[in-house]
């Protein structure tokens, strides 16, 4: 498991470049299946546009990698937005960028600006999320510590809060970077002079949109 970017969600961004008409479609993806259907998709729906140029990567060391120029120039088109993909750090997604001509010649360099730029454009509209690999704690603690315990949860760097049960005791659900487990539970038993009780759950991918949860994955990632 190692911490990489992606998608939220499906998004698309418009961009005009000398008459040209460039349209990227952006989606996240499990698997290779996905990617070809919405590769489909796109080119049934632009049918009528120059080009539809898709690439797709897969995997957190990247070991999927697919891409084409669809009649562009070679290397003008797909490797440019492969390879701005990957030094984003972004995998597990597909990219398709319509290209309508608008008369105009961009040359290699224009045509390696427009694209790129028209990815990244894509990219920000579908939200670029971070998967970070996190340990999933369960600490249980009386209501008298409750109150020093969440300010300092809430004060580490590298900890999230996630949610908190009252019961008999205060239990906190988090999740921590790998990197600070050892310091996080050293800090809570001095916190709390050892009176806690914490369980370390299986390791997630937590998917974190400007460091807030939207979602945790419970099986282990790519």
């Amino acid at each position: 498991m190692k911490d990489y970017k992606t998608v939220w969600t499906e998004g698309e961004a418009v961009l005009e470049i000398e008459k040209s008409k460039f349209i990227a479609h952006v989606l996240p993806i499990k698997n290779e299946a996905e990617a070809l259907m919405f590769i489909e998709r796109i080119k049934k729906m632009h049918w009528d546009a120059t080009h539809n140029v898709p690439v797709y990567v897969l995997g957190a060391n990247y070991q999927v990698q697919r891409y084409s120029d669809d009649g562009e120039p070679s290397g003008t088109a797909g490797i440019p937005v492969l390879e701005m993909i990957k030094h984003e750090g972004i995998t597990d997604i597909c990219v398709v960028i319509t290209r309508y001509f608008g008369g105009i010649k961009l040359g290699t360099g224009g045509l390696v600006r427009a694209y790129t730029q028209s990815a990244k454009e894509g990219l920000h509209a579908a939200q670029i999320v971070e998967k970070r690999v996190a340990n999933h704690f369960e600490l249980t603690v009386a209501y008298h510590l409750h109150g020093k315990v969440q300010n300092a949860l809430l004060n580490m760097d590298s900890v999230i809060l996630h949610k908190t049960d009252f019961a008999e005791a205060v239990t906190l659900d988090l999740y921590s970077s790998p990197t600070i487990t050892e310091t996080l539970h050293a800090n809570l038993v001095d916190l709390t002079s050892n009176q806690m009780v914490i369980n370390h759950l299986e390791d997630v991918y937590i998917t974190l949109l400007e460091n807030k949860i939207l979602q945790i994955d419970e099986e282990k990632g790519a």
